[in-house]
């Protein structure tokens, strides 16, 4: 699988990050809770493929239910340009809505049933590996810590 550098960030500037992935990206697009009231389209990328190159100061992060999921955002204009989901908590879920334009060639949707978040994950046959590191991307660093 080739991958490009997409970088992106929130909408005020402060949070931007860079994330090695396809061109052709797979999005989930949720109906659990939290999802649906944010319109939380994301695609999931493991943790050594995402580095935020700046603003991890202006980041928060709210949590419920399980506490697994952490859903982070920009302090200043509140977007979430990224989190760490339930379903993949050791990788990222990438909003490609937040992501620069020019890197991404195709987005293919697929439907995830929150709502039925236990029976869907016992059915899905790929969710759970979709953080794992399929190929060492440049850079293999990944921190939620900005570049010095």
């Amino acid at each position: 699988m080739s991958l490009v550098k997409h970088t992106g960030g929130c909408h005020c500037g402060a949070v931007r990050f860079e994330v090695w992935s396809s061109p052709d990206i797979l999005v989930f697009d949720c109906n659990c809770s939290i999802c649906t009231k944010k319109q939380n389209r994301h695609f999931i990328v493991p943790k050594s493929s995402f580095k935020i190159l700046q603003g991890s100061n202006n980041l928060t992060t709210y949590t419920f239910n399980t506490h697994i999921a952490q859903h982070t955002f920009c302090k200043t204009c509140w977007v979430q340009s990224f989190y760490s989901p339930r379903s993949n908590p050791d990788g990222y879920g990438i909003a490609p809505h937040c992501l620069d334009p020019g890197t991404i060639r195709s987005i293919t949707v697929e439907r995830f049933e929150g709502v039925k978040w236990e029976d869907t994950m016992q059915s899905h046959k790929t969710i759970r590996d979709m953080s794992k590191p399929v190929m060492t991307c440049p850079p293999a660093e990944a921190d939620l810590g900005e570049k010095k």
